[in-house]
């Protein structure tokens, strides 16, 4: 039986990734820090559930119990969000695919994604799509990709380079771009991943700011109107 006292929950899966700034969108939530080795919630515990990226692989066993959470909120109907890592285990465990070294090469920086038609109607980025339009910069740090949506999904979003970029599973939102993303956290992992000067990572964030705050805004905004199912029975 679900608590009535359940709360927004952020599973952290790695350091590099933290929640940043999910902290000022998401206040109330609780931070797991299961690479840390805390230790996952019930899912009685969550009204809503984000799943936060990595280093990791989607196949990485010592994942599973967050592979596991992820199918049981579809399946309890609550509210969620998946980021790069969260999003691809999400894909994983519900039937899809993920390559490991996509052969496209590693999508680092921020890019331009476009959200597709059926977007408009989804219950978190139909908010994104009112207040931002079809395209949009976002912030993305993948090798990794998905490579095949699972078969109850909806395609919502894609890039140039990679076409999954945003996809809908029952009460589940996953995105392999990373909306938390604030200039410090960008401009870290741009530095280790591709050398870049840090300075003007942080410029280039700075240049996307509004869109990429409004993004995450409208995102979390969603998440938080969508009802979950399992406590309004």
């Amino acid at each position: 039986m679900f608590e009535s006292t359940a709360i927004p929950t952020i599973v952290q899966l790695d350091a590099s990734a933290p929640a940043a700034l999910l902290t000022q969108t998401l206040p109330d939530a609780r931070i797991i820090r299961f690479g840390e080795g805390e230790f996952l919630p019930p899912l009685t515990s969550i009204s809503h559930l984000v799943v936060l990226g990595g280093e990791s692989s989607a196949y990485d066993k010592a994942l599973a119990p967050v592979a596991q959470l992820l199918t049981q909120a579809v399946d309890a109907g609550v509210p969620t969000l998946g980021i790069c890592l969260g999003a691809q285990l999400l894909a994983v465990a519900t039937g899809g695919a993920v390559e490991v070294d996509a052969p496209s090469g590693p999508e680092n920086g921020i890019v331009e994604i476009r959200l597709r038609p059926d977007a408009a109607q989804d219950s978190v980025l139909g908010r994104v799509a009112e207040r931002l339009g079809r395209d949009l910069p976002v912030v993305t740090m993948h090798a990794d990709a998905i490579t095949d949506l699972p078969p109850k999904a909806t395609w919502l979003a894609s890039s140039t380079q990679y076409p999954f970029q945003a996809f809908r599973i029952g009460s589940a939102l996953g995105v392999q771009f990373h909306p938390e993303a604030d200039a410090g956290t960008y401009a870290g992992w741009l530095e280790r991943k591709t050398g870049a000067d840090p300075s003007a990572a942080r410029a280039e964030w700075a240049a996307h700011a509004d869109s990429l705050t409004a993004l995450l805004e409208s995102l979390t905004a969603g998440l938080l109107a969508t009802e979950p199912l399992h406590l309004a029975n």
